[in-house]
């Protein structure tokens, strides 16, 4: 497993761990709505940074004989399960939220400490948001990229939280539920576009226009190389495959045309989305 996601998917466990516990712990003391549902929210990221941690170390294990072309598709399995716990726990929230504002005049008492756990949840969740993106886009993982997406929706849960307890404390008890209900909204939301970019991945979609016009230039970069005929490209996991066929001069030998074929392979492969080639030639 490469060390550095390795470390991202241990800080992304731990960090929400943490929060989860002192998020807890000011909601069990205070009673505030608001802040159980961001603990929920928490222990939801908790399983989800778990199956993280499971998934990048399955794709980051090479081709075998049942899988010929390696375990890369596990990965986008972490971002599904992501969405579905997401859309679990935000209908439970909403659920939580409306029974509170409806049907309940419960006591909030927002003490100092409560009022400190949502700063604390911005202040590490955007430090992990930023890092996360960061590693996702240097080890090309969906999973951790997906992780960055969830602590950055973290953020705006929290800031949400607080509006729902500072108010509370204000003497507006009927902003707290009502927060929980925008939180629970906003996390079903951020399942569904994590979940589409991930089924994305499976159904093996084709990737964006741009890639595949850098795969064309690449290949015509390789002298020899007179036209493209076709390119077909589609996601194995969260890489690419690529087949294109290249038109070369009719009476060039078997073997000419042979090594222009693998240097369009090797230049194509360089591009860094793309994990395999497949070169047909076409005489011209």
């Amino acid at each position: 497993m490469n060390p550095t996601a390795f470390r991202a998917t241990l800080l992304n466990i731990l960090g929400n761990a943490f929060l989860f516990v002192i998020k807890l712990w000011a909601a069990l003391i205070s009673g505030s709505i608001a802040l159980l549902s961001d603990a929920f929210n928490s222990l939801t990221d908790i399983a989800s940074s778990i199956a993280v941690f499971i998934c990048v170390k399955v794709s980051d294990k090479g081709a075998d004989e049942g899988h010929p072309f390696g375990h890369s598709r596990a990965e986008p399995v972490s971002g599904i399960i992501i969405a579905v716990l997401a859309g679990i726990l935000g209908f439970e929230v909403i659920r939580t939220g409306v029974t509170r504002l409806f049907t309940e005049e419960a006591v909030v008492v927002i003490g100092t400490f409560a009022l400190c756990v949502p700063v604390i949840t911005v202040v590490l969740k955007g430090f992990m948001a930023w890092h996360f993106k960061r590693v996702g886009r240097e080890v090309n993982s969906p999973g951790i990229t997906a992780s960055a997406v969830d602590s950055l929706c973290d953020v705006l849960v929290a800031l949400a939280a607080l509006t729902g307890i500072v108010g509370a404390r204000l003497g507006y008890p009927f902003l707290d539920p009502a927060a929980g209900l925008v939180i629970g909204l906003w996390i079903i939301y951020t399942g569904y576009s994590i979940g589409m970019e991930n089924i994305d991945y499976l159904m093996g979609s084709a990737p964006p226009p741009d890639l595949t016009e850098e795969i064309k230039r690449a290949a015509l970069s390789v002298p020899g190389v007179k036209n493209i005929n076709t390119v077909r490209a589609h996601y194995v996991g969260h890489f690419i495959h690529v087949e294109i066929h290249i038109g070369v001069p009719k009476h060039l030998s078997t073997y000419d045309s042979h090594e222009i074929g693998k240097e369009v392979e090797r230049r194509v492969e360089k591009i860094k989305a793309i994990e395999k080639s497949f070169v047909h030639i076409d005489p011209v």
